[in-house]
């Protein structure tokens, strides 16, 4: 079976105490990743998983928590232990996710501080809300003025 499958199918028959466990666990890859300022990986799926302490896995699971906050998303099915891997992160991408999952435990890292400046954060976050927010255009009603300025109603000119 796929890793991608079994991570899938793990997801959906695990207790509280094992997502307790699991966050923690992404919540330490996410703190070396940013401690180390390293934001690029490469080796097997195996010996990845092995370097942040997780098994393949459930390493599949945090990969694809991160897979959209990479230059080059993976294609989760297709992974094996002994799938050849090259990750590159995208920290402000990764920052603008987090909010995006509300995953304040990761967003709220102290780690952040040595990656992006407060200000660059604060512009995502403003960004990030600014995508959230719905915008209703404005319609003409049918007994309005017609936009199009010939002084008739709507109704009987461009709205026929």
């Amino acid at each position: 079976m796929a890793l991608y499958q079994t991570w899938c199918e793990r997801m959906e028959n695990q207790q509280q105490q094992y997502w307790d466990e699991y966050f923690a666990a992404e919540t330490e890859n996410y703190r070396k990743i940013l401690r180390e300022k390293t934001f690029s990986y490469q080796g097997t799926l195996a010996a990845l998983a092995g370097e942040f302490s997780m098994d393949a896995v459930t390493f599949t699971g945090f990969l694809d928590g991160i897979n959209t906050s990479l230059s080059e998303a993976l294609d989760l099915d297709a992974l094996t232990e002994e799938t050849e891997l090259a990750l590159t992160i995208l920290p402000e991408k990764l920052y603008y996710n987090m909010l995006a999952a509300k995953a304040s435990w990761l967003y709220g890292l102290d780690e952040w501080d040595d990656v992006l400046s407060v200000q660059r954060r604060h512009e995502i976050t403003k960004e990030y809300r600014s995508a959230q927010v719905f915008v209703r255009e404005t319609t003409v009603g049918r007994n309005d003025p017609c936009p199009c300025g010939s002084g008739k109603k709507y109704k009987k000119c461009c709205g026929k």
